[in-house]
């Protein structure tokens, strides 16, 4: 294993010591130190945001993990690209689950899940604060919504998205059949 593969598995186990918010938290810790919007960083970007962690990387490693996830050839490590290799593996079962529960939600079947989509499968009346007035069933839709959106909570979902909130939740559930299980009871599939 290199150095780079041994930093990123250093990343993932810290991700998966979070939990389900671990790659979410990441994505937007990470999206912060973004500071252009480039949906990029630079070495220096990135060996700040891992010290800040607490993975302290020398100047080649991150340039080597700039190197790696580099799409366009400009000497920056893409996010999403980067990102999604800190997505912990899921087996083939459980991501047909998920992919079958993100199909369910998104009803127009344009790849993203939005407000619109989730009228008719989730309903936001039962929640306390529609029930009291404080919310309207939209703004209960929206705060559902925003449980899976890891990006600037743009009121969209993607399929990578929905991936990173149950990548974390397959990390911390011991076999295959309890999180086929627990992902198609909470969705209904």
């Amino acid at each position: 294993m290199d150095t780079v593969d041994a930093t990123v598995e250093r990343l993932r186990a810290q991700c998966l010591s979070r939990g389900a918010v671990g790659i979410q938290g990441l994505a937007r810790f990470f999206r912060r130190l973004d500071k252009d919007d480039s949906r990029s960083l630079d070495a220096g970007e990135l060996r700040q945001g891992l010290g800040q962690l607490g993975l302290e990387v020398g100047e080649a490693e991150a340039e080597a993990l700039c190197r790696r996830w580099d799409r366009d050839g400009s000497g920056t490590l893409d996010l999403e690209e980067f990102l999604r290799a800190l997505r912990p593996p899921m087996s083939q079962a459980r991501e047909a689950v998920v992919a079958a529960a993100f199909a369910k939600l998104d009803r127009t079947g344009d790849g993203v899940v939005t407000v619109d989509d989730l009228r008719g499968v989730y309903s936001g009346r039962a929640h306390p604060k529609v029930r009291s007035g404080e919310w309207t069933e939209d703004e209960a839709l929206h705060q559902f919504l925003d449980n899976f959106d890891t990006s600037e909570k743009d009121g969209q979902v993607t399929l990578a998205e929905f991936q990173d909130y149950y990548s974390g939740l397959s990390a911390s559930v011991d076999t295959d059949s309890e999180f086929v299980a627990v992902v198609s009871s909470a969705w209904r599939l």
